[in-house]
């Protein structure tokens, strides 16, 4: 089966979210979906990025779990730009 990622970038928490709440509502939002394979959050160039490794049997399926990941940040946390991923052989390709 297909291996995607959302990566999503966060900014501010909403009034009495804490910082440790937001990576497991959103591994927990794509579980509601599809099998999660990782989870993890990284700062790149001064932003917070949360990412959430999951399957999909199709581009379509992996952008519907990905849609749903980022509401579900966002109601925790601001969020900035998102993308979805494929993993192809040894590389990454961006779906959406």
């Amino acid at each position: 089966m297909p291996s995607f990622r959302v990566t999503v970038a966060i900014g501010a928490l909403r009034p009495g979210v804490r910082p440790d709440a937001v990576l497991p509502a959103a591994a927990d939002a794509a579980a509601d979906l599809t099998v999660v394979e990782a989870s993890s959050v990284d700062v790149v160039r001064r932003e917070a990025r949360l990412t959430v490794r999951y399957t999909a049997d199709t581009v379509d399926e992996a952008i519907a779990v990905a849609e749903h990941t980022v509401e579900r940040v966002g109601s925790l946390a601001q969020t900035g730009a998102w993308a979805v991923t494929e993993r192809v052989g040894g590389r990454w390709f961006r779906r959406a």
